[in-house]
């Protein structure tokens, strides 16, 4: 079928003498102001290049911009119930725990911490709900009439490892002020949301810090053995260090906590004879399995310790693909959102999620996806992208699986189908001036909550950041390449 679009902010194609001379100016701009990553073809800790941007900002839509602002700190609220309801984890998350290795051992350390007696009661959570617009329509077409291009928005995923693009997302804003500037269009950048997520999501990390108590401990950021995103990172660690200089933060991988940090006879986790207040799990830091005992251990040792962690192995469990799936079945929201406007909204943002247990329910979601494979998205279990399956390989999946428990490990989703946009992308090492070309944007809402199972201390939504990828592509990862930074130009339709 045929997607609508969204018009452009300006009028497209643009001259290609202007658009090579704004795209070189923007490339140097980028390099400038830290729109960059590491080369993974040609490593090296001592250069970058241009992490790539669209143009021009992309349209959105400005009340459902504004309704998922709004909604953050609910879905913030829901998540944290989640992760502190014990029966629904174990419930839920019992048949992929026999087929997946990665969850099944996350699970064993937060049974055992649970056992010994938890010593950090209180979370931080840095979350993302990721959106997208959906075209299609199940309403009659006068009830919808006046949404057309777009329909509503749907939840793609909520994430719990979630503040990448901190940095990115509100400098992918400042670029593209400068890109309207220098093409005589500054009138326009009042249609630009202001984008605080850096220093939102910041604050969260400051907030648990005060709320640890010991003047002389310090902060954890857990990452990769070689890190890609440096940008987005080390600006993280700047914001902080600028607003609280008393602040000492360490970088260290798990197989280095295993080797250089120790439990002392307060549990508290102590590196280089300091005490850690907040242990931050950095987005991009994707375990998809941790390849050796030692950082399972690493892992299991700052669960149990004092540490305030982001995410907590709860937390980590609630952001499944299983666990998301499960709340959008049947009744399942009225666990935990009371009834009225708010369950509604929240039940509202839900796509079409279909378990793939053995049981009837499950063996229906595998007939309905084999017989027309082009309308979902196969889904393994665990948090991050790049490693769903769409179309045809949907249907050589579920038949390869079909009689296997492995196919327990995902969930099947209906694919989003998002209105179109027209716009040119800049990439690193490619020709100029770029192509027009059709793309789709993702947006995601950025919240942070700080509680224990018995009260919440604070929630609240911090920023957003906005993705976009060639419209013929599945997945849109920027560190993998695949997708472009960007930002939301508000329509009002």
């Amino acid at each position: 079928m045929s997607q609508s679009r969204l018009a452009s902010c300006i009028p497209l194609p643009l001259d290609n003498k202007v658009l090579s001379n704004v795209v070189e100016k923007a490339k140097d701009w980028a390099l400038m102001h830290g729109v960059g990553m590491r080369d993974k073809a040609h490593f090296s800790k001592d250069t970058i290049q241009i992490a790539p941007f669209v143009l021009l900002p992309s349209p959105f839509p400005r009340t459902e911009f504004t309704k998922a602002v709004d909604l953050q700190p609910v879905l913030n609220e829901l998540m944290h119930k989640v992760s502190h309801d014990d029966e629904f984890l174990e419930k839920t998350l019992q048949n992929a725990l026999e087929v997946d290795d990665f969850t099944a051992k996350l699970y064993n350390i937060w049974i055992k911490v649970r056992e010994e007696g938890i010593t950090q009661p209180i979370s931080l959570g840095m979350l993302r709900s990721d959106i997208m617009l959906e075209s299609r329509c199940p309403h009659t077409e006068n009830q919808c009439a006046k949404h057309t291009p777009y329909c509503s928005w749907k939840q793609v995923e909520i994430n719990s490892i979630a503040s990448g693009f901190g940095h990115l997302g509100p400098v992918s804003r400042e670029i593209q002020s400068y890109i309207l500037r220098q093409l005589g269009h500054g009138e326009l950048i009042k249609n630009m949301p202001e984008n605080r997520a850096l220093s939102g999501l910041c604050s969260g990390i400051i907030e648990a810090y005060d709320m640890f108590g010991v003047p002389s401990a310090v902060v954890l950021f857990v990452v990769e053995e070689v890190s890609y995103n440096i940008c987005d990172q080390r600006f993280h660690e700047f914001e902080i260090s600028e607003k609280r200089p008393d602040i000492m933060i360490y970088r260290k991988t798990l197989n280095e906590i295993y080797e250089e940090a120790e439990l002392n006879d307060k549990k508290q986790l102590v590196i280089e004879g300091r005490p850690v207040a907040v242990v931050y799990y950095r987005s991009g830091y994707e375990p998809a399995q941790y390849p050796s005992q030692k950082e399972w251990d690493a892992r299991l040792r700052v669960e149990r310790s004092s540490a305030i962690k982001c995410p907590s192995i709860h937390y980590q469990l609630a952001g499944t693909k299983k666990v998301q799936q499960a709340l959008a079945a049947p009744g399942a929201l009225e666990r935990f959102v009371a009834e009225g406007e708010l369950r509604s909204r929240v039940r509202d943002i839900f796509t079409g999620l279909y378990s793939l247990d053995f049981d009837d329910s499950g063996e229906r979601a595998v007939e309905m996806a084999i017989a027309d494979a082009e309308r979902f998205v196969l889904k393994p279990q665990r948090e991050g992208g790049g490693n769903n399956l769409y179309g045809a390989d949907v249907k050589e999946a579920l038949l390869r699986m079909r009689h296997s428990r492995e196919r327990a490990a995902y969930i099947l989703m209906e694919r989003i189908l998002p209105p179109l946009i027209s716009g040119y992308v800049v990439r690193p090492n490619a020709a100029v001036p770029p192509s027009l070309c059709d793309l789709v944007s993702e947006l995601g809402i950025f919240g942070v909550i700080i509680g224990s199972k018995e009260k919440i201390y604070s929630n609240r939504q911090v920023g957003h950041m906005l993705r976009t990828k060639l419209a013929d592509a599945n997945e849109g990862g920027v560190a993998a390449g695949l997708g472009a930074l960007d930002s939301p130009y508000l329509l009002d339709l």
